[in-house]
């Protein structure tokens, strides 16, 4: 371990996480809801109070994050859905903050050093990601998992591999994929560390000792395995008894027509993969630049004994073969994808795994921690062969990180000082859209349990009413049979039958007409439409409009 004197105090340790804190605040301090806070918020409110949304399609579909759901879920029965995303938020942030804090420390035992490595980390993150993960944002039940996650990793890069395998458990249990395919990445770790290439010995010893025997992890495999299991039977059993036909064709929806931009190559933007390429191509050669710098110090310096490693040097090959484990992930996700043109029944049952999640993580994660550390490392080295040229990179690195830091948080200050709409609604005018729902919310107008047909692109009346919807575009079940049920009823309520993208969905619900919409709503039990005002007014009652937003009874109250 580094001198004590090094290390951060207790309260050393609170403002930094404090600060922390901070950065991650600006950066996902948009106006709730967030993205993802009705979807999954929404089926947390309803898992404990199943009259919100009395009777919405994607609501009372089959759960998966039910520890989500549980751990957090309650506190809905006390707040409104706004405060309890609030609330869910400064709850992770923090929970982030202290995990982010102790796995930097294991990396960079210097003083402030975890503030600029958070906000690097979040920086390279949002402007860097290939298949859309975050980190730090809305309420989910993924934030909670990379609390798990990062304090995982903290344990692995400190040689504490069954608590490691516990927390990638616990992790798991929230989230099934993030915390499994951590564990993967772990799993690919151990074996790069367990049996080293010869370029990875660091002396005459034949077989250095970088990770423990695996009989030894036993208790963290299966104590992992067992925490796990309340997040991976659901998923495991969600399709349970539904044919296998069925089955694949709900994941060739899921895969091809509802997620591909993160699920599949073909589906993402190429700028992304590309600034994701070269992000990983810096990565590596950081990891040669830091290698060549402990061979210039060692031939001068004393060789370490018995294939021993310095602790701060030790971690940083345990983080670099995590990485290198999640790398593998993506690159076994990229041959598979291959499939899709071969086979793509087969090619949608597997890429549905999000192979391409970690990646996205992991990466900007390794740039922020081990740059910094090899900064530091330089600046501070009192060996000879690290000569000026090496440590004026370093101040210039230094330099850039800095002003990259400044620039980012900069950045999002402004943008949240402007108070812009929440990033949930991606419907033209806001303000009307929210004074349609808050009069829908109020009971002397519409009765609670009514259902609603609403624009293709809505994703937060549930969220402003507290009243069901036949189905929207955000909204897709997990589950084989309503996924199929969920594309059913998106045909049936927004596609024209045109072929192209500009011409395949209807422009507001009001062009398909009153016989076909009073149709629609006797086949989904819908009472209700909210839609797009538009200058041809339906022969349908009216009982609300504003300038953007009309809502028509379809049926008897």
């Amino acid at each position: 371990m580094p001198p004590a004197s090094n290390l951060p105090s207790r309260l050393q340790a609170f403002l930094e996480v404090a600060l922390i804190f901070v950065v991650f605040y600006v950066q996902g301090a948009s106006p709730v809801p967030d993205v993802n806070e009705p979807h999954y918020l929404g089926k947390a409110i309803h898992y404990w109070n199943n009259s919100w949304g009395q009777g919405d399609f994607f609501l009372e579909s089959a759960d998966t994050h039910k520890v989500f759901y549980f751990t957090f879920g309650w506190l809905s029965r006390y707040l409104s859905p706004g405060m309890l995303a609030l609330t869910g938020r400064l709850l992770t942030w923090s929970l982030l903050a202290w995990a982010w804090q102790r796995l930097s420390v294991a990396i960079v035992p210097r003083r402030w050093c975890s503030v600029l490595t958070a906000t690097m980390f979040v920086c390279l993150m949002e402007r860097c990601h290939m298949a859309g993960e975050w980190v730090i944002g809305g309420v989910e039940a993924k934030g909670f998992a990379y609390v798990f996650v990062f304090f995982g990793l903290a344990a692995l890069v400190q040689n504490h591999w069954n608590r490691a395998l516990l927390l990638f458990g616990a992790a798991a249990a929230f989230h099934a994929l993030v915390g499994g395919w951590a564990a993967v990445a772990a799993g690919g770790a151990w074996l790069w560390l367990r049996f080293p290439t010869r370029g990875d010995k660091t002396s005459s010893d034949p077989e250095p000792v970088f990770a423990p025997r695996l009989l030894s992890l036993w208790p963290g495999i299966v104590f992992g395995l067992l925490l796990a299991l309340p997040g991976l039977l659901p998923s495991l059993l969600l399709n349970c008894g539904v044919d296998s036909t069925l089955v694949q064709r709900s994941h060739e929806i899921y895969v091809f027509e509802r997620l591909p931009h993160h699920l599949t190559l073909g589906g993402m933007r190429l700028d992304f993969i590309l600034r994701l390429a070269l992000l990983a191509m810096f990565w590596l050669l950081l990891g040669q630049w830091e290698r060549r710098t402990e061979q210039s110090a060692a031939s001068q310096d004393d060789p370490p004994e018995n294939g021993t490693l310095p602790d701060t040097k030790l971690a940083i090959r345990h983080l670099r073969a995590f990485i290198t484990g999640a790398i593998a992930i993506s690159l076994a996700g990229a041959m598979l994808n291959l499939l899709v043109f071969i086979k793509p029944g087969l090619a949608a049952d597997v890429l549905r795994y999000y192979w391409f999640r970690l990646t996205d993580v992991a990466i900007p994660m390794g740039i922020a921690l081990e740059g910094v550390a090899l900064i530091v490392a330089t600046l501070q080295s009192p060996s000879k062969a690290v000569d000026r040229s090496r440590k004026y990179v370093a101040r210039i690195g230094l330099g850039l990180a800095l002003i990259v830091a400044a620039w980012h948080f900069g950045d999002h200050a402004v943008e949240r000082l402007q108070s812009p709409p929440p990033r949930a609604d991606r419907l033209a005018d806001h303000a009307a859209w929210r004074e349609a729902c808050a009069w829908v919310s109020h009971p002397e107008h519409v009765p609670l349990g009514a259902r609603f047909l609403t624009p293709r692109l809505a994703q937060t009346f549930k969220w402003y009413t507290g009243h069901g919807e036949v189905v929207n575009w955000k909204d897709v079940p997990q589950d084989a049979p309503a996924i199929l049920e969920w594309r059913q009823r998106i045909e049936d309520l927004y596609r024209t039958g045109g072929t192209t993208p500009a011409t395949r969905w209807y422009g507001t619900l009001a062009d398909l007409g009153a016989p076909k919409l009073l149709r629609l709503a006797e086949k989904y039990r819908a009472s209700y439409m909210i839609c797009e005002a538009t200058e041809v007014k339906l022969d349908l009652p009216e009982v609300y409009r504003n300038r953007s937003y009309v809502v028509y009874r379809l049926a008897k109250p």
